[in-house]
């Protein structure tokens, strides 16, 4: 018996993401903190992280490398 990895299949489209979130994923793909995305969009660290605490519970996601290549798989 193996056992694989595998990433969630994605359970909506980008549609189902709001404008917002869609420009903090975006940001996820640059090698920068939580902290410079929220500098970048003049808004808190929390407010990022609540942005993208969303966006991963629409998507289907747990982790930021999941998220990344969701948003590149989708055009974001």
């Amino acid at each position: 018996m193996t056992s694989q990895h595998t990433i969630p299949t994605p359970t909506v489209g980008v549609s189902a993401l709001t404008q917002r979130e869609r420009v903090v994923m975006g940001e996820l793909g640059e090698d920068i903190t939580l902290e410079d995305i929220a500098a970048r969009l003049w808004v808190t660290r929390n407010t990022v992280k609540s942005q993208l605490r969303s966006a991963y519970r629409k998507i289907g996601v747990s982790t930021r490398a999941e998220a990344v290549a969701w948003a590149r798989a989708h055009g974001i």
